[in-house]
């Protein structure tokens, strides 16, 4: 595999240099033994009749959610079963201290860093197929139109059928031989992204880098493909969180996803950048109706995409009790939002999921839950940044590690944005997001460049206009 190592052949450096934990200390790895040999025992609805499948990345085993997805008369019934760590996690002990330092899991190539102990994220609380595990269990009723009409949500006990990736659900919906619980997939999946559209949610077109190989072979960058599973499976998580949002906004208590409207100056600006793309932008038409209507693939829908991201900017997390915030939308959804769907993998989903379990079944909020609110917004907006400045790191890297023998070779690429005096970039092969020097640069063509330079240590490589 094309590609370059650092003497070690992982990312050791990067984990120092962010001071990421190596491992869990003993006491949070006794407590999560434990537990996950036995459960604290409580009151369950017992689902494990129902024939739910998961669908994530090949080789998964932190596995959040299974669904089962079927008709209802003229409409449909998602039941949607989210590992329930609160099963596990006692308030306050060295498990939930542990979690709350940590935020969330840091996915790098050579391996994780968990949020919880591999015991109960990959074993005890995950949702691994042919085993009974405790699960928060949605039941959202939808109408023709793919809009809820009933949520239900309940502690119960499930058993999942079977695991999936979402490679392998295409090509089965493809086939005509999908799982039965998956067949309304492709019918609901496309009434939630028509909706989403009419609700203005943004969903930004440009490809996502991804990191391939090992530590053996070498570390190599590709494109991470998103097929319609991928999309019609974020759309019945995106519908579970709304469907969190409205339990917790109605009941005035709760910790929501969030992201400011964009200012008109945004909006101008992009549509500006509409006219210099040639892309037609009809007044009256919505970002998010132009963007589902134009084809991702093209360098100009790229450029699109990359200015679009500036509307995106300001995305946060707010917790309130009794009195609701002045915004609870998340604009890029179109919608309110919150985390519910994730609780293996992101500290907030444990507390929202209990907030909601809670009021549904006409209980108090438990008192750990209410004080943890005010922190939970700083504690994942951290969390989330750490995250995102890790998985760039290890791109960056990569990058200079698969540039550093080419200096003064040309590729091709596809103007991004452009700036005064530098571009940001996308070269096709490798893939590559950088900078290029030069002014006047032509957004949403492709160009050729010259690499320049790059520093391995400091992850940085510099294009110029060939």
């Amino acid at each position: 595999m094309p590609g370059a190592t650092t003497a070690d052949g992982g990312f050791g450096h990067l984990r120092a240099e962010f001071e990421l934990p190596e491992s869990f200390r003993a006491e949070v790895l006794a407590e999560a033994e434990a537990a996950g040999v036995d459960p604290r025992e409580e009151d369950r609805e017992d689902a494990t009749d129902l024939p739910l499948v998961t669908i994530d990345p090949p080789g998964a085993k932190d596995l959040d959610q299974a669904m089962l997805l079927s008709r209802r008369g003229d409409g449909f019934r998602v039941q949607y079963a989210i590992a329930d760590l609160g099963a596990f996690v006692v308030p306050g002990g060295p498990v939930d201290r542990e979690s709350r330092r940590r935020g969330q899991t840091l996915y790098l190539p050579d391996g994780n860093v968990p949020l919880h102990p591999p015991v109960l994220s990959e074993g005890a609380a995950s949702l691994l197929p042919g085993e009974t595990r405790p699960a928060v269990l949605w039941t959202i009723d939808l109408d023709s139109r793919g809009e809820p009409t009933a949520i239900r949500v309940r502690r119960a006990l499930v058993r999942s059928a079977e695991q999936f990736d979402y490679e392998s659900v295409q090509a089965a919906l493809e086939t005509g031989a999908a799982h039965p619980s998956v067949t309304v997939l492709p019918e609901l999946g496309r009434l939630r992204r028509e909706l989403a559209v009419q609700r203005g949610a943004v969903e930004l077109q440009l490809p996502e880098q991804a990191i391939n190989g090992d530590s053996a072979d070498g570390w190599a960058l590709g494109m991470r493909p998103r097929n319609e599973v991928d999309a019609w499976n974020a759309e019945i998580s995106l519908l579970t969180g709304m469907a969190a949002a409205s339990i917790m906004i109605e009941a005035r208590v709760g910790v929501l996803r969030t992201l400011p409207d964009a200012d008109g100056d945004s909006l101008a600006w992009l549509r500006r950048s509409a006219q210099a793309l040639g892309i037609a932008w009809p007044d009256g038409v919505p970002v998010a109706r132009l963007l589902a209507g134009v084809d991702p693939a093209l360098p100009e829908s790229m450029a699109l995409s990359a200015c679009t991201r500036r509307l995106l900017r300001g995305a946060g997390y707010t917790s309130f009790e009794g009195q609701l915030p002045p915004s609870t939308t998340h604009a890029g959804i179109g919608a309110p939002y919150a985390h519910v769907t994730a609780p293996i993998r992101r500290l907030v989903d444990r507390f929202a999921a209990e907030i909601c379990l809670s009021v549904s079944a006409d209980r108090e909020v438990p008192g750990w839950v209410r004080a943890a609110l005010p922190d939970l917004p700083l504690l994942m907006s951290a969390s989330d940044s750490l995250a995102a400045r890790v998985e760039r790191a290890c791109i960056d890297q990569v990058e200079a590690w698969m540039l550093a023998e080419r200096i003064g070779g040309t590729f091709e690429a596809v103007v991004l944005r452009a700036e005064e005096a530098r571009a940001e970039i996308l070269v096709e092969d490798p893939p590559v997001m950088g900078r290029c020097a030069g002014a006047n640069l032509p957004e949403g063509e492709r160009i050729t460049v010259r690499l320049t330079a790059v520093d391995v240590a400091k992850r940085k490589v510099s294009f110029e206009r060939a």
